[in-house]
């Protein structure tokens, strides 16, 4: 299924356009792209995150991991994840990674 235009984001990354979204899972956040053109195999990015807690936990937040992924850091994972074998025009099933830190690793899930 491709990523809808509504809720996501688009990105050029050297000339191809991807979209992009967020989506939460438990004590992680789904960083999930997939080019705009050929809706071929998708990129799952998983990143730990204490996002989902902030809302319980407000206003006490200071020692909460709350990763934010901007435009930045979204190209910077494509790149990453195209050097590390994905191929967005390919079909079948996503390829998933874990980021730690800045760093891509191929997914335990």
């Amino acid at each position: 299924m491709a990523i809808p235009n509504k809720n996501s984001r688009k990105i050029v990354v050297g000339n191809e356009t991807y979209r992009w979204t967020i989506s939460p899972n438990n004590d992680y956040i789904v960083f999930i792209a997939e080019q705009e053109e050929s809706k071929g195999r998708r990129l799952e990015v998983y990143i730990y995150s204490d996002i989902n807690k902030f809302w319980v936990s407000f206003p006490d937040i200071k020692d909460l991991n709350l990763k934010i992924i901007k435009p930045k850091n979204a190209e910077l994972i494509i790149s990453q994840a195209i050097n590390k074998g994905w191929n967005p025009k390919e079909k079948g099933s996503p390829i998933t990674f874990d980021l730690t830190e800045d760093f891509l690793l191929i997914s335990r899930k």
